[in-house]
């Protein structure tokens, strides 16, 4: 089963990697940091080989099943350490405030990376949980999708469509967020980001890989067992008449709230063009209810 596959060349990535490493993979045309090995550092050339080779053997794993997966020629850098200087930090500064995202021809490389690795740790989450059956549901249904869709684009949100509608068929609201959080916890941490609150910094991470364009975060309620915000998704793609599917915004809150429950509820769709959503997303202790992966239009 593929999710074993991943699972197990996950895992012997990580038996290579060291905290006190310098040496790291990236893609040499892209500059990324290729999923499963993104955040790991090794302690020399020759374990970070390896670890590149095993990090080849996962993407051709998965690929197999999907070959819409970017390729990556991933080589070993070594990190050293360096003190900017002061025109180095005026240039760094220079740029970040003129950089445009819509300057960037890589979105879509960016979104298409994003998908498959959020499909990647599912397929492993399931894979290792006692609903493996789904897994097999999930690429039938994707496969069948894969006959009609020729974009790439495309085709990789229909990937995560496809996760989330056998999610949602197939399992409870608390073993989805279960297999979720789970998921979420295998991307590598999140870089933190002292100015936003996680919420903020979940929907930075959707917005930087050209899931939504904008958003915006209203807190509608703080109880001494939940907190309830009101979202406004602003060209999010994995929407349509009467349904959301949510799937992606709940892996990334649970990489940075795995220790509370989530809960969506009041999607009503605000625009056609772009397409826009609102949605009353709830952070609780009280156990996931009602539907995670997909939310009907509407629910309540």
């Amino acid at each position: 089963m593929i999710g074993t596959i991943l699972s197990d060349l996950r895992t012997h990535i990580e038996s290579l990697a060291s905290a006190t490493g310098c040496y790291y993979l990236v893609c040499s045309r892209t500059g990324e940091r290729p999923v499963p090995a993104d955040g790991h550092y090794f302690t020399c050339r020759s374990t970070a080989r390896a670890a590149a080779t095993a990090t080849e053997q996962y993407r051709t794993a998965l690929r197999r099943y999907d070959p819409q997966l970017p390729h990556h020629d991933i080589i070993v850098c070594e990190q050293f350490e360096t003190v900017p200087s002061a025109a180095d930090a005026v240039a760094a500064t220079d740029t970040a405030a003129t950089t445009n995202p819509a300057d960037h021809p890589d979105e879509g490389v960016a979104t298409v990376d994003f998908c498959h690795t959020v499909a990647g740790v599912v397929f492993e989450t399931i894979a290792d949980s006692p609903h493996s059956a789904v897994q097999a549901a999930i690429m039938d249904r994707y496969l069948t999708l894969a006959e009609t869709i020729a974009h790439p684009d495309e085709l990789c949100l229909r990937l995560v469509e496809a996760i989330a509608t056998e999610l949602d068929v197939r399992l409870s609201p608390a073993e989805q967020a279960e297999i979720l959080r789970t998921a979420a916890g295998r991307l590598s941490t999140p870089t933190a980001t002292p100015t936003a609150a996680p919420l903020e910094a979940a929907l930075d991470s959707l917005q930087s890989v050209s899931m939504l364009d904008s958003y915006a975060v209203d807190c509608q309620s703080v109880r001494c067992a939940s907190t309830s915000w009101e979202l406004t998704l602003t060209d999010y793609p994995l929407g349509s008449t009467d349904r959301v599917v949510t799937l992606p915004l709940v892996v990334e809150c649970f990489r940075r709230l795995s220790a509370v429950d989530l809960r969506i509820s009041g999607v009503e769709r605000t625009a056609t063009v772009p397409p826009s959503w609102r949605l009353t997303l709830t952070a609780t202790a009280g156990g996931s209810s009602g539907p995670l992966s997909v939310v009907t239009v509407g629910c309540r």
